[in-house]
């Protein structure tokens, strides 16, 4: 519930946030070119507060926060006074209506350009894209290369950290291959208690061309890493324990801090995911654990609770962490910079999601991606809630990656949205005629059923996520 509270929380803050940036460009623009403003509206249905300005616009919040409008002075839907002729939108020229509906797209790539400047100026951290290893018969198990290895390319675009690398891997999906480079790295362990160190790499990269032909990715399954058969670098898991929950199964059974796991039931323990595992399949059955405290071997008697998973079988589970070993400062890395390259970065992140989110606008039409990976309110409220979790400079980046969605679906050139009208607009830019009305109400209704079977699907596969 508390969950559930904190993503919806979440999700209003950011829509309302992209909402208001995207109207206030309309806004602005419209003010500009002498357009009479009736409303400024962030959200539908009743008022819940409203204020008047002295160029007689209302700007109203409104009970339902999924979306905003701003309602001009327009000569086609309403009785215009011939005093007030001149400041209605259907009387200005061509070129200034163009501009007052591109201006609320424009205000959302303005809007992300500035919330990754924050974001790089703030600063946020991530690692490395190391790899422990590739799957076998997997897309990338052509890659030979001795692990563990870091991927620092694809298609010879330099990628820096992980979200560098699953944006770019996002964009290959629906093409034929993918050419990834790779770096090997070198990782001592010290000693148990000890971080381990990166060695110097002198050793040049190497680029391997990957076939997609077999690649299928199922994001509510797994990460696109996984898909491909990248196995992420993490620290070594010991067989002891680091913390124990009080009150749960562990602590009942006698089990203490810094034991170590030797077997279950005459099982010998090889992994932390082989104990995890035995675990899980044996809820509310006693099972004989034996530990090694100190030099000396206990057997310990170990009732799993049983907790309902998501697919409605049992799994147990004993409250109980492993200790691991720190993750290695050499494989950390700080995204913060000075203010003008903290602007360049800003500028380049959103051209590359611009780029990123029509691509895959595209590959959605044609069928190299499937209308599954369409995410709605609720999927959308996840992330919000994910990226707010993380920190205020993680939820700018949120923030930035749907504006950036906003004003490219914005721009798709159906009736229905802004991209829609601006069509219309630049015919009659070049025939210098508008488009009939009869021509536009057909277009309106195709534009709605279109965006309305869009926006069903999305939904859809958001209850697939519940």
């Amino acid at each position: 519930m508390l969950d559930f509270i904190w993503n919806t929380s979440a999700f209003i803050i950011a829509l309302s946030i992209l909402v208001a940036i995207h109207e206030y460009g309309h806004f602005w623009v419209a003010r500009r070119c002498k357009v009479k403003v009736h409303r400024f509206s962030i959200g539908f249905g009743k008022v819940l507060f409203k204020k008047l300005d002295k160029h007689g616009t209302e700007f109203v919040i409104a009970a339902i926060p999924l979306g905003g409008y701003v309602k001009m002075l327009d000569g086609r839907v309403e009785e215009v006074p011939e005093a007030l002729s001149e400041f209605s939108f259907d009387k200005k020229s061509v070129w200034q209506r163009i501009a007052i509906v591109a201006a609320g797209p424009i205000a959302n790539f303005l809007l992300a350009i500035i919330a990754f400047f924050l974001m790089y100026m703030i600063g946020v951290g991530s690692a490395k894209p190391v790899v422990n290893g590739v799957l076998e018969n997997s897309p990338v198990s052509v890659i030979t290369t001795q692990s563990p290895f870091q991927v620092s390319a694809v298609n010879g675009r330099t990628v820096n950290d992980w979200e560098a690398l699953n944006l770019a891997l996002v964009a290959q999906i629906g093409e034929p291959s993918v050419e990834l480079s790779v770096t090997p790295v070198n990782l001592f362990d010290l000693s148990s208690n000890s971080q381990s160190t990166l060695s110097e790499n002198r050793e040049p990269s190497q680029t391997y061309t990957v076939s997609l032909a077999n690649w299928k990715f199922d994001p509510k399954k797994e990460s696109i890493i996984s898909s491909l058969g990248l196995i992420p670098y993490s620290p070594k898991v010991h067989l002891s324990a680091a913390s124990i929950a009080e009150n749960g199964a562990a602590q009942r059974s006698g089990l203490e801090i810094n034991d170590k796991l030797i077997a279950i039931n005459g099982i010998q323990l090889d992994d932390w995911q082989q104990f995890v595992k035995l675990i899980q399949e044996n809820a509310n059955q006693p099972l004989r654990l034996v530990i090694e405290r100190g030099a000396i071997k206990h057997t310990l008697t170990l009732v799993p609770d049983a907790r309902e998973s998501a697919d409605g079988t049992l799994r147990g589970y004993i409250g109980v962490a492993p200790k691991v070993d720190p993750y290695p400062e050499e494989l950390r890395v700080s995204l913060k910079y000075g203010p003008i390259d903290s602007f360049l970065k800003g500028v380049d992140k959103t051209w590359q999601l611009s780029e990123l989110t029509f691509s895959t606008l595209v590959k959605l039409v044609t069928g190299d991606l499937s209308v599954k990976n369409l995410s709605g309110p609720v999927g959308i409220a996840k992330g919000a809630g994910m990226s707010a979790d993380y920190g205020f400079a993680y939820f700018l980046g949120f923030i930035a990656l749907i504006s950036v969605n906003l004003g490219i679906m914005n721009l798709i050139p159906l009736p229905v949205l802004d991209g829609g009208h601006l069509m219309y607009y630049f015919v009659e830019a070049i025939t210098g005629k508008p488009v009939p009305e009869r021509i536009q109400e057909f277009g309106f209704k195709i534009g709605a059923a279109v965006l309305f079977t869009f926006m069903s699907i999305a939904v859809l596969n958001d209850f697939n996520l519940l």
